[in-house]
């Protein structure tokens, strides 16, 4: 999808309208979005990098001590 998008005034500050690109993302009201940029420009989407290499960090962490995450699991 590609969409060309007005900056406008809102307030004291600028912004874009995105109503049709959230509703293909199954996006409303009070979602969260993170802005990433990327080699390419900016990225905008659901998912969180920061959270996802957290997450990634926490993975690795219990396949190398799965005997302590056993005793936690009691």
């Amino acid at each position: 999808m590609t969409a060309e998008l007005k900056i406008r005034k809102v307030g004291n500050s600028l912004g874009v309208t995105l109503t049709e690109p959230l509703k293909e993302l199954g996006l409303g009201e009070g979602d969260s979005v993170f802005l990433v940029q990327t080699p390419d420009g900016i990225l905008l989407t659901p998912y969180d990098p920061a959270f996802a290499e957290a997450m990634e960090d926490a993975r690795s962490f219990m396949k190398d001590y799965p005997n302590a995450m056993r005793e936690l699991a009691k």
